[in-house]
């Protein structure tokens, strides 16, 4: 049970965060040497790029929890694995093309 709230807890995190820095253009939420390369006109296609990669992880993680929970296994790893690193890659993308290369 500490796993389910635990889990949820983080991806709510993720999923806020994420929220924020997407539909709200809150860039500071991202450390200023992840951004600070990024061109004025290119930070609405960032913060929303990035944002979507956070709320892509957050998901992962809540239904991380909730297949845990409900299989009584754990193969809501695989999913955990999964979005974790298609969100980390999208990032990472994101930083090449956006910020110069600097991750």
């Amino acid at each position: 049970m500490f796993e389910l709230i635990f889990l949820i807890l983080v991806g709510f995190l993720f999923l806020i965060f994420g929220w924020r820095i997407w539909k709200n253009e809150q860039i500071t939420l991202i450390h200023s040497y992840h951004y600070k390369k990024v061109s004025e006109e290119d930070k609405k296609s960032y913060t929303e790029e990035f944002g979507k990669s956070l709320t892509l992880i957050g998901i992962g993680i809540i239904l991380t929890a909730a297949v845990n929970f409900i299989t009584k296994t754990a193969y809501g790893w695989i999913l955990f694995a999964l979005f974790f690193i298609t969100g980390l890659l999208k990032i990472y993308k994101i930083q090449k093309e956006y910020n110069k290369g600097v991750f």
